[in-house]
């Protein structure tokens, strides 16, 4: 049975699904306190200045005593775990507190960078039945693979979160999570040669970047010599055949590891990922005519 512990303002609970990744629930009074608390800032205010990120993420971890933050930086550069749901009780549809509560995570762990496709500091999309975009994250009929998030930019990516904002007629779409240390095959890659060569990443045009960048998938160690790994199939440039055979193995290899999670993530709650240690991508939908999931992302780096 998961053992619970009691923190001020919130618990803290491994999920049943693997011991890597924690649950962490703000009580009702936490969530009144942050409300009255974030009142003052505006969605656009938070846009305009980002001082403001981090005195709502101030605010927020007050509210818990100052004992948030350790616990979340605790979490999220654990090799073991670097992965968190969190979500809190009542109601959880309001968006602008949605918005808020992700900012104020997110500059609890460092500085969410600049996300192009959003044009803003988090990016809002929609999943629906139908898409015609130029990648597989609209497409809602597909799985769309394990892959790290910022391979095809030069500043660091070190975490990704990802909020349930709103969805209706949805079935299936489960987010899937993959620790690195779990894969099964991780070892016959990192001994290929092509292991420490550079690769060509580019973006589609939807993704708003230009320009290429190089660097190998598994790009450098941590602290004990363990690696850390880029990578995502769909903007991949190989240039020559063993490159290429290399990628397409290591996509194949990704997908049928029996170690994947498949995790549901309810609406108003968020998923937070050591980029460089998990690998994430998501199930395919169910087909509904009024299949509907509204997400928020913000990705940064560390600043501590």
């Amino acid at each position: 049975m998961s053992q619970t512990t009691e923190h001020n303002g919130f618990t803290l609970t491994p999920h049943t699904a693997s011991p890597r990744v924690m649950v962490i629930s703000l009580n009702a009074q936490t969530v009144e306190q942050f409300t009255q608390a974030s009142e003052q800032w505006g969605i656009q205010a938070l846009e305009y200045k980002p001082f403001l990120r981090f005195a709502i993420a101030d605010a927020l971890d007050k509210c818990c005593e100052y004992g948030l933050k350790p616990v979340l930086s605790q979490i999220i550069h654990d090799r073991d775990t670097g992965a968190f749901i969190l979500d809190y009780e009542g109601e959880k549809t309001d968006a602008e507190f949605n918005v808020k509560l992700s900012t104020a995570v997110s500059h609890l762990l460092g500085l969410s960078n600049f996300d192009s496709m959003g044009g803003k500091y988090y990016a809002r999309f929609t999943v629906k039945n139908q898409d015609n975009s130029d990648s597989y994250l609209r497409q809602a009929h597909r799985r769309m693979e394990l892959h790290n998030d910022g391979t095809y930019v030069n500043e660091r990516t070190d975490y990704v979160l990802m909020m349930k904002m709103h969805e209706q007629n949805m079935e299936g779409g489960n987010s899937l999570i993959l620790h690195l240390d779990d894969w099964q095959e991780l070892d016959d890659f990192i001994g290929h040669p092509v292991a420490t060569q550079d690769i060509e990443w580019a973006a589609p045009p939807s993704k708003q970047v230009q320009g290429k960048v190089y660097h190998p998938v598994f790009f450098e160690n941590d602290e004990n010599g363990l690696p850390h790994m880029l990578f995502i199939d769909q903007f991949a440039m190989p240039k020559n055949m063993e490159q290429g055979k290399y990628l397409y193995e290591m996509g194949e290899s990704l997908e049928a590891e029996t170690n994947c999670l498949s995790l549901p993530v309810p609406v108003g709650s968020m998923l937070v990922v050591h980029n460089h240690r998990w690998l994430h991508g998501r199930d395919q939908f169910i087909a509904n005519p009024g299949l509907e999931r509204e997400l928020l992302r913000q990705r940064g780096h560390f600043t501590e």
